[in-house]
């Protein structure tokens, strides 16, 4: 059974930081690309983040230079580091698995392609004030 558990969402004032946290597990020996996701109310699931077993990183431009995604092998752990937040990022976050080496750049366009990730977290919510 894949479980992904997000954990470190909040409330912060512009400027400010967060550190989000996935617990992943399940997967065995499997391969697999993970990514992060959010969704602002009445707007699209947008990619944000994705990472490959190599350690490969693809962003989308809007957070390009302030969130860096990471992953803890050892702690099965999915990372995203918040930083310089800014009131648009206000959203709810998700984590999302997809079996298999996927490019990280195609998973971050997965949603606005109308195709989905594999596995998902339940969200940790994110709200930025100015």
């Amino acid at each position: 059974q894949v479980q992904l558990v997000e954990s470190g969402g909040g409330s912060v004032q512009a400027g400010e930081s967060l550190r989000l946290s996935c617990a992943v597990s399940g997967f065995a020996d499997s391969k697999y690309t993970l990514g992060w996701f959010r969704q602002a109310p009445g707007k699209e699931r947008e990619g944000v983040a994705a990472i490959d077993s190599d350690g490969n990183t693809a962003y989308t431009d809007s957070v390009k230079g302030r969130f860096a995604i990471s992953q803890d092998n050892a702690k099965n752990t999915l990372y995203l580091q918040l930083n310089s937040l800014k009131p648009e990022d206000t959203a709810m976050y998700y984590c999302a698995a997809v079996r298999g080496e996927i490019p990280v750049r195609i998973v971050l366009q997965i949603t606005a392609a109308g195709l989905t990730m594999d596995y998902w977290g339940q969200g940790t919510q994110v709200t930025v004030s100015s």
